[in-house]
């Protein structure tokens, strides 16, 4: 098992996992999913993977085209252009998740 798969667990499982390697551990029920895994982690010598940035691909980047389409996206809606406006949302749309998977781990 390894460290995505233990993300990948249902909470309940991941519960029940903690209470049955680590019965120190009290408490487990108010334990959030991202301190389940780590603790379980931990105990199972699972190492954190770090965050991929793929080459070229900057946060800033994107956050700067997200601007740029926002600008069109104003004067598409100002001028009643109705398939230019859809288009850019569909754009900004693309652009926002590609920044959130690139800020994902591994």
């Amino acid at each position: 098992m390894d460290y995505h798969d233990l993300q990948k667990t249902r909470v309940t499982d991941l519960r029940e996992m903690v209470k049955e390697k680590l019965p120190a551990v009290q408490g487990v029920i108010g334990l959030k999913k991202e301190q389940l895994v780590d603790l379980l982690a931990e105990h199972l010598g699972i190492e954190k993977p770090h965050k991929h940035v793929a080459a070229g691909l900057g946060k800033r980047r994107i956050k700067a085209q997200i601007r740029e389409l926002k600008v069109k996206r104003q004067e598409a809606l100002a001028a009643g252009d109705r398939q230019q406006l859809r288009k850019q949302r569909r754009l900004i749309h693309r652009q926002k998740r590609r920044l959130r998977r690139l800020m994902q781990l591994g």
